[in-house]
């Protein structure tokens, strides 16, 4: 068995046995090794679990990441999805009994393009039904005045007060959450969806120059290169035009360099893991040549947050982050997902099995 499959073996096992997807099959934002629990059920995070496990049933062809993949998605259609108010709610509570009052415009993006992957893999029609509802939900309730409200209060869909944190303001990194729009129009045909991914893209080039660094504390800046690649991510459908190609290579130097200088002091692994795809989906498309060292090393760096332990809820999942030399104590699914997937591309590059799809991205 090579080293990645090892290592796709051991994060596998990990999100079907650690316990950070619940019965309902919601998955948790992440488990506090400290503290020995797990945080809320996320309705974002199951939306990429869904794309993350069907990802481990290709690499395996194993039923149960299926079967898991499968749980996942219904509980975003029967559990998250609000009927009444027409939208995904940030968080669910673990008693099912209560919703966030808040929706988030990025989270219901991932939430519909995970749909959208489980469609794609078990042609459940609620799947698609739910995407289209929730991608139609977007156009409906987010749009504000030249860019996206990020965050709606509810029920009443009231968008909130933009603050500094970019979670918090409309920013080109919204541009990952509008390729729910790019996959629905492919899907449906709908012209609407269309038209909004491309005003995303739009606005996506206006201000990406102004988002990095973004701010006087390095470790705020570290979190924004990890925004930052949503950018980058959300670019690749249109990313190879000769008016796009330039602003994307421009984005990767940016991002690796800020990454080299802030990452002895604070680092994550999902920055490393989304730069190595960013590179690799820039070869695949023909916009810019490879640097193998740089790749390579940024595979290294992922890598080495693979945490192995005793502890089933821990052993095989991979840590959000490293400060001081140190790993924090938070065993991450998106992390996991991100670093599974860089790592499993860079190989498949090694042994020219590549297939770039954007709409695989997780």
């Amino acid at each position: 068995m090579s080293r990645f499959q090892t290592m796709l073996e051991r994060a596998g096992a990990w999100f079907l046995r650690s316990g950070i997807q619940e019965a309902n099959g919601g998955v948790a934002r992440y488990y506090r090794s400290d503290l020995g629990k797990n945080a809320r059920v996320s309705t974002e995070i199951t939306g990429y679990a869904v794309s993350a496990l069907i990802e481990f049933y290709g690499r395996t062809g194993k039923e149960e990441y299926l079967a898991a993949a499968k749980r996942a998605a219904r509980f975003l259609t029967r559990c998250a999805w609000d009927r009444r108010l027409g939208t995904f709610p940030f968080e669910y509570w673990e008693n099912g009994g209560a919703s966030e009052g808040r929706a988030y415009f990025f989270d219901c993006g991932i939430i519909v393009r995970g749909l959208l992957r489980a469609w794609r893999a078990v042609r459940e029609q609620e799947f698609l039904d739910t995407a289209i509802a929730g991608g139609r939900a977007m156009l409906a309730d987010f749009e504000g005045q030249g860019a996206f409200h990020p965050i709606l209060a509810l029920p009443e869909k009231r968008a909130l007060a933009y603050e500094e944190k970019w979670s918090a303001s409309p920013g080109c990194y919204q541009l990952k959450s509008a390729l729910a729009w790019f996959e629905l129009a492919e899907e449906t045909g709908e012209p609407a969806f269309r038209q909004a991914y491309d005003c995303a893209v739009r606005r996506g080039l206006e201000n990406n120059v102004a988002f990095l660094p973004g701010s006087a504390e390095r470790e705020k800046v570290m979190d924004r290169l990890h925004a930052y690649l949503y950018f980058l991510e959300g670019l690749l459908p249109v990313a190879a035009r000769p008016e796009h190609a330039g602003v994307y290579v421009a984005g990767l130097e940016r991002v690796a360099g800020l990454l080299r200088d802030i990452a002895p002091e604070f680092a994550r692994s999902d920055v490393y893991a989304q730069l190595l795809r960013a590179r690799i989906y820039a070869e695949a498309a023909g916009i810019a040549p490879m640097d193998a060292e740089a790749g390579g090393g940024e595979a290294r760096e992922a890598s080495g947050f693979q945490l192995s332990s005793e502890d089933p809820r821990v052993d095989g999942g991979f840590g959000f982050g490293r400060k001081g030399g140190a790993i924090l104590p938070f065993v991450n699914p998106v992390s996991t997902a991100f670093c599974v997937q860089a790592l499993g591309v860079w190989d498949d590059r090694g042994r020219s099995l590549l297939e770039a799809e954007p709409a695989r991205l997780i």
